[in-house]
């Protein structure tokens, strides 16, 4: 839903009802991800895709419903492989899809009014998130920055204060990590089955040296979507006509980090290949809480880091999470498949995925992001380094 927050806020400034269907479970091969979204308007129209073109015709339905009642709907797409294919699944898959109304611009409900204040801070590229709360009762809607009424429902048993502030709580963290997730949460003696849908700010690639190599990386990068920096001393070699995709800082490397914002999202990757430069901005980079640093060198250039880095009292814990050298065995040489070789390498940090050949793997190729701890990751690392 979030990904459709500006099409949405216009449609429904507009004067146009809207019926929302929004993943909320994805099991199997199914092709598109937790939270993915689609709108149908009164008028017919179609906002976004909700499956690559699947379940898009059995979808259109429901909204078709949902708008006629003004009642959601929980529906599943794809059972069996038979089931699936019935819908146009063709992969298999199962969806599960919260169907939900929207009114236009007016007197929203409290439930509304909270996904209103999310549709916005997306839409204006500020962190957003939403937690659909499952069950056996209504469905409860929660959200970041304001909470809905207890009109909406919740889990007899469960306090509606209560399933709120923990909620909002896993949606925080959820939020911090910057991917929507499904997760069970205690909560006063009941499991809920919350679904957090979460948008946040583009996470940020800190690349280190404006060598031909960071020009490919900055550029690639922005094709996943990072905001990107470059940051080099030298002032003749860091110039944005040279890194068009990217904001250049010409600044001593260890000044900038040391002043940067970083996350549990942040990458850094260190180009320089100048001890001068890589040793201390290893050892800086190693003590902060982000989710990869990785640093250019051969072999015999990362073993005589590493012994600098020990001789500055870094534990082997954080040294372990260092990349180096960086970027997977792909082949790479030239400076654009290094590129490929090092996001492909933050893509499987990221995800805890095996970087095999998917050949010969077994099991949904669409694999949920909950086998990654990068937040436990990144607190050991920093213990490691801290810690010296």
């Amino acid at each position: 839903m979030l990904e459709l927050a500006a099409p949405l806020l216009a449609a429904l400034a507009a004067g146009e009802s809207l019926a929302v269907a929004t993943v909320v479970s994805v099991d199997g091969s199914a092709p598109r991800a937790l939270g993915t979204s689609m709108a149908v308007t009164v008028a017919g129209r179609v906002i976004g895709s909700i499956s690559g073109g699947c379940v898009e015709g059995a979808v259109y339905d429901v909204c078709g419903r949902v708008l006629e009642s003004g009642e959601p709907e929980l529906c599943e797409f794809g059972f069996s492989d038979d089931d699936a294919f019935a819908v146009g699944l063709a992969c298999g898959g199962r969806l599960t899809v919260w169907v939900q109304r929207l009114a236009p611009d007016g007197q929203p409900s409290a439930v509304e009014a909270s996904l209103r204040v999310e549709l916005e801070r997306a839409r204006d590229k500020r962190a957003a998130g939403i937690a659909v709360v499952l069950g056996d009762g209504p469905v409860r809607l929660v959200g970041a920055h304001a909470h809905p009424s207890s009109e909406s429902g919740v889990a007899a048993g469960v306090a509606t204060e209560s399933v709120d502030a923990r909620v909002a709580a896993e949606l925080a963290g959820a939020l911090r990590a910057g991917r929507s997730t499904r997760r069970a949460i205690a909560c006063e003696g009941e499991v809920l089955d919350a679904v957090l849908l979460v948008s946040a700010p583009p996470p940020h690639l800190i690349i280190f040296g404006a060598v031909d190599f960071s020009v490919a990386l900055s550029n690639a990068a922005a094709l996943l979507g990072y905001r990107t920096t470059v940051c080099d001393a030298r002032p003749v070699f860091a110039t944005p006509e040279r890194f068009p995709a990217a904001e250049v800082v010409n600044r001593w490397p260890t000044d900038y980090l040391a002043e940067a914002e970083v996350d549990e999202r942040t990458v850094v990757c260190i180009l320089t290949h100048d001890d001068k430069f890589d040793v201390p901005l290893i050892e800086a980079a190693l003590a902060l809480p982000v989710a990869y640093v990785g640093a250019m060198g051969s072999r015999r250039t990362h073993s005589r880091r590493v012994d600098a880095l020990r001789e500055r009292g870094v534990r082997e814990e954080a040294l372990a999470a260092l990349h180096s050298p960086i970027g997977l065995d792909l082949g790479a040489s030239s400076p654009e498949e290094t590129a490929v070789s090092i996001l492909a390498e933050v893509l499987a940090v990221k995800t805890g995925a095996s970087t095999r050949s998917l050949r010969d793997t077994s099991g949904a190729i669409h694999r949920p992001l909950e086998n990654a701890d990068p937040a436990g990751a990144v607190a050991s690392r920093v213990a490691g380094v801290a810690g010296r």
